[in-house]
């Protein structure tokens, strides 16, 4: 296991996402209030990047910008069709205001 380095807190407002190109992974960072949240940025859908779909602060929820299909930014599993499979998730550590991500 090892810890990457991906940005500060302050750089990914409140209610948005970004993404993360780290080598072959992709990874969409969600923040929500207090909470970061790190899943797979490819819809399972569609290669599609889900960091820019829209955030639902309520439902912790992200959107597949392409074919609508929401994403639990906690569990990676999608609540509404088209996609039927779960995205990954990662762990994320905040430390001095900095986000890392555990990669295996």
């Amino acid at each position: 296991m090892m810890l990457e380095r991906l940005c500060s807190v302050t750089d990914i407002p409140d209610g948005e996402a970004r993404r993360f190109d780290l080598g072959a992974l992709r990874i969409a960072v969600v923040h929500i209030g207090d909470d970061f949240y790190a899943i797979g940025d490819r819809c399972s859908h569609a290669d599609v990047s889900l960091a820019e779909g829209e955030v639902d602060p309520v439902a912790r929820t992200v959107e597949c910008a392409k074919h609508g299909s929401c994403f639990s930014v906690e569990t990676g599993e999608p609540n509404s069709l088209p996609a039927t499979k779960a995205v990954p998730t990662y762990e994320l550590r905040v430390d001095d205001g900095d986000l890392y991500v555990e990669v295996h």
